[in-house]
């Protein structure tokens, strides 16, 4: 089986700009590209050099998505690895986002918290020696598969 990487998520928010500031902040990631978008709308995408989250403004109001837990094809949490998950959650603070809860489960402690535009983020830390470093590929070549 040939081996697939996820390399973007897009996804819509009133306010790129604010966003793409908060998370080069927070995870420090960078803006790869900026520019108009489908129906006169505006995206800008902030990751790194190999993958992003592109931020997509439509020209129109948003609608709110209410429960996406419930919703089909909803978008529940944005997940991101970072190496120490304590800095990362005061840089999460200063940002001006409360952590709503912790885990700490095999393989690594996570904290969750929404932004402004309630969006949920999953930040995870895999160091401590919980497993890391590895890779889902490795898991699965032994038969072992990522959750869903």
């Amino acid at each position: 089986m040939s081996h697939a990487t996820l390399e973007h998520v897009n996804y819509s928010t009133p306010d790129p700009e604010k966003t793409a500031a908060w998370m080069a902040d927070v995870f420090g990631w960078k803006i790869r590209w900026q520019g108009p978008a489908l129906e006169t709308g505006f995206t800008m995408h902030v990751g790194d050099d190999a993958r992003y989250l592109a931020l997509y403004r439509p020209s129109k109001n948003l609608k709110p998505v209410g429960d996406t837990y419930s919703r089909k094809g909803g978008l529940n949490h944005i997940g991101v690895v970072v190496d120490s998950l304590d800095e990362t959650e005061e840089r999460v603070i200063n940002a001006g986002f409360k952590p709503i809860s912790h885990a700490d489960y095999e393989p690594g402690r996570r904290l969750y918290f929404y932004d402004d535009a309630g969006v949920e983020f999953e930040v995870i830390s895999y160091s401590g020696g919980r497993l890391a470093p590895y890779t889902w590929k490795k898991l699965y070549d032994r038969g072992r598969h990522p959750p869903l």
